[in-house]
């Protein structure tokens, strides 16, 4: 008895040395890359400012044509947006805005630029999750049954057909899908996101909205999904050769078993990065799908505001895409380590 009570207190003690190394580790971990989002997340709301300043164009010479005006009106307007103020100065304001999440007036829409990307925002969430979703479940299914029979009809028409897609310009194949399904064969609306004729029942409008989705969700998933078909068919092929499965494919284990149950969970892994990037990455990248299809998004948001140039309305914009983008990246991060031992113990 006297020799195990000292054993048992020498394991005790290295379990809880080896949870501190953990524990501070995770810390580290967590303070690294949330302090590189921080400084990225800096760098974005000064280049919001800077970025846009040396754009072509006059916003208040582009109000003075919409609605004439004298040389006293032009500078009062000036004045009023705080244009005539020296750059230093503008730059001031506009970093006391931000952080206070107030990102000025809209000169073209009258109103808060806050409560603009919050009118939007949902619209595009709608329209991109469905689509990222879609994209997701189609590309990792096709990708992990291609990449488990590399080299067979299935997966050169596989492979062949996404990476076609993936080379296509979304504004292209946004402009085909219209004119053929929505201008030709009136099978869709061409643009909108609600008929004006729509129903007044709460199914008839959600199967309304349904109907104006289906063109821009085929065209953002067409040009997306290609990524999760490459990355998922080299992961399964990686673990198609490892050592458990040889072990499990001689123990008279079905195909499909050793497919699904083993190879797929563990092939997985690589994509769950590419997933959350992705995510961040496709609502940053609704401009052009949202334009082209009249979709009431911060997409089209953005489009509308390039034209004025209506700049709050561009910084506003421009800083919440790039926080969703960096905020996707931090999660990736942290889901990563958290699935990857091999990342804990590094």
């Amino acid at each position: 008895m006297s020799n195990t009570a000292p054993v048992t207190e020498t394991v005790i003690l290295e379990e809880q040395g080896e949870a501190r190394v953990r524990s501070a580790s995770a810390l580290r971990f967590a303070a690294t890359k949330v302090g590189g989002a921080a400084i990225s997340l800096v760098m974005v709301i000064i280049l919001g400012f800077f970025a846009f300043k040396i754009l072509p164009g006059d916003p208040v010479a582009a109000m003075a044509k919409q609605h004439p005006m004298s040389s006293a009106q032009i500078a009062q307007l000036r004045a009023q947006l705080g244009l005539d103020k020296p750059l230093w100065q503008q730059f001031g304001d506009y970093l006391g805005n931000v952080f206070t999440l107030n990102f000025g007036q809209s000169y073209v829409y009258k109103q808060s630029v806050a409560s603009l990307i919050g009118e939007y925002f949902w619209n595009t969430v709608l329209l991109t999750g469905t689509s990222a979703v879609l994209a997701i479940a189609l590309g990792l299914w096709l990708g992990q049954k291609a990449g488990w029979r590399p080299g067979s009809l299935f997966d050169k028409i596989t492979t062949g057909t996404s990476l076609v897609l993936w080379s296509v310009p979304t504004f292209w194949l946004a402009l085909i899908l219209l004119m053929i399904f929505g201008g030709t064969l009136h099978w869709f609306p061409t643009g909108g996101m609600i008929s004006p004729n729509a129903p007044e029942d709460p199914l008839g409008q959600a199967f309304d909205v349904l109907s104006h989705m289906v063109l821009p969700v085929i065209t953002m998933v067409a040009v997306v999904y290609a990524q999760y078909v490459m990355v998922m068919r080299a992961s399964v092929m990686e673990e198609k050769s490892a050592d458990y499965l040889v072990t499990a494919r001689a123990k008279g284990l079905r195909d499909d078993d050793l497919r699904r149950r083993h190879a797929v969970p563990n092939a997985l892994l690589p994509t769950v990065t590419l997933v959350f990037m992705h995510i961040g990455g496709l609502i940053a990248g609704a401009v052009t799908v949202e334009t082209v299809f009249s979709w009431p998004g911060l997409g089209k948001l953005t489009y509308e505001a390039i034209q004025g140039p209506d700049l709050p309305l561009l910084q506003g914009t421009f800083v919440v895409f790039s926080a969703i983008i960096i905020v996707m990246n931090l999660v990736a991060d942290f889901v990563y380590r958290r699935l990857d031992p091999r990342v804990r113990r590094g």
